[in-house]
């Protein structure tokens, strides 16, 4: 992937409507969008709501370790069954480099105003259109929502690897604790939190690597060089529902649109937490290179190093066990005779799994925080407590948690399936959307000459190309539904039900609280001023104070320091 550059900004165009507020700064001429950033402070210069308590290293780990759940460790393991080593790594690879698109796209539109409460949303309302933004923002508190309850189940099931006589309900109600009490706690404390949590997927994932490697060249305890073999036999590739050509292009079809689950959400994770986040306009490009790095490693390398020492026809990959016994790692290391590391690795399955909730009902809690700041939501929501916690979005996501208690008996589980059967496409959807506001921001920026603080050089095509491709897997999701013999009206609804519902948001917001506006703002008519002098300042701020930290030495002890924050 091409390098990102940075440019030298100008902010001020001659054409901008604008007048003076309280102690000079810009206000907008469009009152929603002043609304808003009444809202946190903007217009007034005095700070309210969130605080900037996310490290650097939180930032960059946050990016590398992201929303990695149960998802890359265990469920890889049904595509690997599905359409063989050579189509899961293809299908992986081809997912990461739109992924790392998406990311790209929207680290541009967050770095060029990363205010409290911004995230896609939030941009979406301002640079695209408010029905829009109240969609795209009630997607991801639902969506967000849904998922805490997901992998705190998840996480929970993952624990009977070990024999226990423990009710699955405390382990739940434990999980939800130490979850809820995290996100209701300084910003900081989740930051430190989802820091050590993703140093725990780094390290297991690099440490599963290297055992791939080793079992790859014969270093396991039987000593059989594994070489390429499952590549031979039983085949690179393999069919999947239907024979011949037809069942292999099913198969990679089904494996590609499968590969985006274990990427959900990770772009909009770091825009969010630059809300957040300490000196953003520079810490924000840099969990960007860090992201493409989690792509090429634990994304690339994973499905590779999966379909070399994981046999696709082992039968533990479709037991329909969710913790190490259905991950293919495990089943490739006790074929080879190592007794110890499963257990090990099922502990990195927990805690990759607690840390996706965590990070899912933060994530849930900002999106209803920023729904609030651009208006679509009540006002209570954007309040934030002395520490800049928004205490009362916290609490409301925190309903959707005691979703996991549906699974404690057979019949709600299969409520829950439904509940969690609204995420199915959300993640798709979302990629859509972001791509779109990325083109409307630069269509803006072009119009109004603005430049951005941030590019990367392969927008906007690379932009362009992920909206129909995207679009071919939204629509793709549950395509099997229709072959002969498949189709059932609960696997329809189950797989397309959450389309019909962001339409339902879209255009019921623009056809009852919007009608009189146009469907996409006029590129000249966007708002790029409001908020952009204080970002500015803030930046020019920390700037000063890391050339004050430079001259006071560069001792190894104070350089650790400064690293360290």
């Amino acid at each position: 992937m091409a390098a990102a550059k940075t440019q030298e900004m100008t902010t001020r165009h001659p054409a901008e409507k604008e007048y003076k507020g309280h102690a000079g700064t810009t206000r907008s001429s469009n009152p929603a969008i002043e609304a808003c950033n009444d809202m946190h402070g903007l217009s007034n210069g005095t700070p309210r709501g969130t605080k900037r308590n996310i490290k650097s290293r939180h930032a960059q780990m946050i990016a590398i370790g992201g929303t990695v759940g149960t998802g890359l460790f265990v469920g890889s393991g049904q595509a690997l069954a599905a359409g063989g080593p050579a189509l899961l790594f293809v299908s992986y690879s081809l997912t990461s480099m739109l992924v790392y698109a998406i990311a790209t796209a929207v680290i541009e539109v967050a770095t060029f105003l990363p205010i409290p409460g911004g995230s896609m949303a939030y941009w979406a309302t301002r640079y695209v259109s408010r029905s829009l933004g109240f969609a795209l923002g009630w997607l991801y508190f639902y969506s967000f929502g849904i998922l805490i309850a997901y992998e705190i189940t998840a996480a929970s099931i993952v624990i009977s690897y070990w024999p226990n006589n423990i009710h699955i309900a405390v382990w739940i109600t434990i999980l939800l604790v130490v979850i809820i009490g995290l996100n209701l706690s300084p910003v900081g404390v989740f930051g430190e939190t989802e820091f050590w949590f993703a140093s725990i997927k780094v390290m297991m994932i690099i440490g599963l690597l290297i055992i791939s490697l080793v079992l790859m060249l014969g270093g396991g305890p039987s000593h059989d060089r594994l070489g390429f073999r499952y590549w031979n036999d039983p085949g690179a590739v393999k069919a999947y529902l239907l024979d011949g050509t037809t069942g292999r292009f099913t198969a990679f079809l089904y494996v590609w649109v499968f590969a985006g689950f274990s990427y959900y959400f990770s772009p909009e994770l770091i825009v969010v937490t630059g809300g957040e986040m300490r000196n953003p306009r520079k810490n924000l490009p840099i969990a960007c290179r860090h992201f493409i790095l989690r792509l090429a490693v634990f994304y690339g390398l994973g499905s590779l190093a999966i379909g070399v020492i994981c046999d696709s026809t082992a039968s533990g990959l479709t037991s329909g066990a969710s913790n190490a016994n259905a991950s293919p790692w495990v089943i490739a290391i006790r074929n080879a005779g190592i007794s110890v590391l499963p257990s090990i690795i099922n502990a990195g399955i927990l805690t990759s799994g607690w840390s996706a909730g965590n990070s899912y009902l933060y994530l849930s809690s900002r999106s209803l925080y920023s729904l609030s700041v651009a208006g679509n939501a009540p006002r209570i929501f954007s309040r934030c407590n002395r520490y800049g916690l928004p205490i009362y979005a916290v609490l409301a996501s925190c309903c959707f948690a005691p979703l996991a208690y549906l699974n404690v008996s057979k019949q709600p589980s299969i409520v829950f399936n439904w509940f969690v059967s609204l995420t199915n496409t959300a993640g798709y959807t979302s990629w859509i959307v972001c791509a779109i506001i990325f083109l409307r921001f630069r269509k803006a920026c072009k119009t109004q000459g603005v430049s951005v603080p941030y590019q990367s050089r392969i927008q906007p095509y690379a932009a362009w190309i992920c909206i129909p491709l995207f679009g071919i897997l939204l629509l793709a999701n549950g395509f099997t539904v229709f072959y002969p013999g498949q189709f059932t009206v609960a696997g329809f609804l189950t797989t397309y039900l959450g389309i019909p519902i962001f339409l339902t948001l879209w255009l019921g917001h623009k056809l009852l609280r919007d009608r009189n506006s146009s469907w996409v703002h006029a590129p000249e008519a966007v708002d790029l001023v409001s908020g952009l002098r204080e970002v500015e300042d803030e930046a020019h701020q920390w700037t000063l104070q890391k050339a004050n930290e430079s001259q006071r030495g560069k001792k190894w002890w104070t350089a650790i320091f400064y690293i360290w924050q």
